[in-house]
């Protein structure tokens, strides 16, 4: 008996090392979300750069990625990013599948009902448009020059949300990704695509058929063009929270600048 009593709690002590090592390992790693598709804040190469991340199928870059690199190392974690579509990030955040979203997200009321946010990590100061080269949308200096124009955003975001500040424009049904936006201007589908000055220089940089249009002083759109970092509801005040945070703060402006002018240089020559 006392030799089956001992075997039993021999078993139950391994058990237990096995079980601490799983949670050690998960504890070890910060798990990001983002799609992997929007240049230059996230986009994926199929070589490893100095500042990339492999996932599945190849590797992720950019400015979120780098981001999240300080942040990670702040926390003393490995950073870990899962590439998924921009509507399923809410998802994974709130199911313990992701630990942060880092994906060039603007808080919003609707948003922040279900995502703690940290302050903002990146400001575009402005959303402009992105047409082809040499049109005659590419000579406008108000939104309003885009009435009667066919105009689309990105499915679910700031991009598709002020196209209607445009009186009598054709807001197209808005696609899923990014990447899309860019092959239906190109394709002659719509006139123009909503876009921040940041992703706008990364856009026109690798599609040199395209321009970027800036609109006159109280011309253009009223929008929020922050970006923040989306942490799980009910997070707001926690350890963890306040560790992201402080890294966060703790990358100066110069540094950010720097990170997004090395995400532009670096991102890929073709959608």
């Amino acid at each position: 008996m006392k030799k089956l009593l001992f075997i039993l709690c021999l078993l139950l002590a391994m058990t237990g090392c096995n079980s601490n090592n799983n949670t050690e390992t998960v504890d070890d790693t910060f798990t990001v979300g983002m799609e992997c598709a929007y240049a230059p804040f996230n986009y994926q190469i199929s070589s490893p750069s100095d500042t990339s991340v492999e996932i599945d199928g190849g590797y992720c870059d950019g400015y979120d990625v780098m981001i999240a690199q300080r942040i990670a190392d702040s926390l003393g974690k490995k950073l870990v990013v899962k590439k998924m579509a921009w509507g399923g990030l809410p998802v994974a955040l709130q199911n313990g599948e992701i630990d942060a979203i880092i994906a060039g997200m603007t808080a919003n009321a609707e948003r922040e009902e279900g995502i703690d946010f940290t302050d903002p990590y990146y400001d575009s100061h402005g959303m402009i448009m992105i047409v082809r080269a040499g049109s005659e949308e590419a000579g406008f200096t108000s939104i309003q020059d885009f009435s009667g124009k066919n105009v689309i955003g990105q499915l679910n975001t700031n991009y598709d949300d002020v196209i209607d500040q445009i009186e009598g424009v054709n807001h197209v049904t808005p696609k899923a990704t990014y990447p899309e936006m860019v092959v239906a201007l190109q394709a002659g589908d719509v006139d123009g695509i909503t876009a921040e000055m940041a992703v706008a220089i990364g856009v026109v940089e690798a599609n040199k058929d395209l321009a970027v249009v800036e609109f006159a002083e109280g011309q253009g759109f009223d929008c929020d063009t922050t970006v923040s970092i989306g942490l799980a509801e009910g997070t707001r005040g926690s350890d963890f929270f306040n560790a992201v945070a402080n890294a966060l703060s703790s990358i100066d402006e110069d540094t950010r600048m720097q990170l997004m002018a090395t995400a532009v240089e670096n991102q890929p020559t073709e959608e």
